[in-house]
């Protein structure tokens, strides 16, 4: 019982999700018709970005990257600003989920080797914030984003255009709350000299380009797919046994959930009406109750205004704790650090967060 209860802690999100999914099935019995909720393309997408992240991972490339840009900052706030904006700038590529379980350790290293833990709270935070909105300027730094690119066939010049103003306004903000840690002098010297595996690394990038070439449309997403398997069964099974499939089985339950909730009348005569109201205040308020992922899945299939949607699903991973998947994944790695401050982390998550959230939800009212 206490391994069955690990396992739901584990996998909270996958647990509510199967849960939501299996109730819906009852309302909407399993027929012909399932088949056309699931979006393959996308689920191959991720997977493909996941595996060669884990590749990547494992030959400690993003560390090496990341812990040449931090020793070349002087003081704590540079430190500060290049943890974040390594953050930032790599869930562009590796989406918010990754590049938060790629770089909180470094944030984590960075902190405790100089004697800044008291930091580490406000650190987490910006990390996080910095992940999801670094994450919504591409097709694959969010999962939503993949998903809503994939499903309303989104040209990539639109997409940039629609998500170009909230993250310029993202970006500033950031900077300014960064700016709020002092210039003091730390010390970085890190004794390790470790030198990337040239072949494995020019391989493992020539795969990733694979995958992003999946997601603009250049390599059809099957093949694409299979190039990434068949190679990494050779160069790194490690990597393909330890990429995230519950995300892959969450986004399937939600595909399931999403599908039945649109075929059941009440629900969608009620999202409809709201939906034309404002797709975007509703998208966002949805992201605070059942995080942007889902939200992304469920308002999809009511609403043809994919630009406000996008910019919903982004700006709403700000805000509560659950708004963002990504967002679990950060308080996991704090409280397990820091056990008795979570109360501390929290206060810090909302102030920052709801700043955030209004800030840029005025941004795309505007823009």
């Amino acid at each position: 019982m206490l391994k069955i209860i690990r396992l739901i802690k584990a996998n909270f999100i996958l647990f509510i999700a199967f849960c939501l999914a299996l109730i819906t099935s009852f309302i909407v019995p399993p027929d012909s018709e399932y088949i056309g909720y699931f979006d393959f393309k996308t689920l191959a997408c991720l997977f493909c970005t996941l595996a060669v992240i884990c590749a990547l991972k494992n030959i400690r490339f993003f560390t090496v990257l990341a812990r040449a840009i931090v020793h070349a900052t002087g003081n704590l706030r540079s430190s500060v600003l290049a943890l974040v904006f390594i953050t930032f700038f790599g869930s562009m590529l590796i989406a918010n989920d990754m590049a938060l379980i790629t770089f909180l350790p470094l944030g984590y290293y960075v902190l405790s080797s100089t004697g800044k833990e008291n930091h580490m709270a406000f650190v987490f935070v910006m990390q996080n914030i910095a992940a999801n909105l670094g994450g919504m300027l591409t097709p694959f730094g969010n999962p939503q984003n993949l998903y809503l690119y994939s499903y309303f066939n989104i040209p990539t010049s639109k997409f940039l255009a629609i998500m170009l103003p909230p993250f310029l306004a993202a970006t500033v903000l950031i900077i300014i709350c960064c700016f709020f840690v002092r210039p003091e002098k730390i010390d970085l010297t890190e004794k390790e000299d470790y030198r990337l595996p040239p072949t494995r690394t020019v391989l493992y990038l020539v795969l990733f380009a694979v995958s992003i070439s999946v997601v603009f449309h250049a390599v059809p997403y099957l093949l694409g797919t299979a190039i990434v398997l068949i190679l990494l069964v050779f160069l790194d099974r490690k990597a393909l046994a330890r990429v995230d499939y519950g995300l892959l089985l969450t986004f399937t339950c939600f595909f399931v959930f999403a599908g039945n909730l649109a075929r059941v009348e009440l629900v969608h005569n009620l999202l409809g009406a709201l939906l034309e109201k404002s797709t975007l205040l509703v998208s966002i308020l949805s992201c605070q109750f059942i995080s942007n992922v889902p939200s992304a899945i469920l308002l999809s299939r009511f609403t043809a205004d994919y630009p406000s949607l996008l910019l919903g699903v982004n700006i709403g991973g700000t805000g509560t704790l659950i708004a963002s998947l990504a967002s679990l994944i950060t308080f996991r790695e704090y409280t397990q650090r820091n056990p008795h401050k979570t109360g501390h982390y929290i206060k810090i998550f909302t102030l920052l967060n709801l700043l955030f959230l209004v800030a840029l939800t005025i941004v795309a009212l505007i823009f």
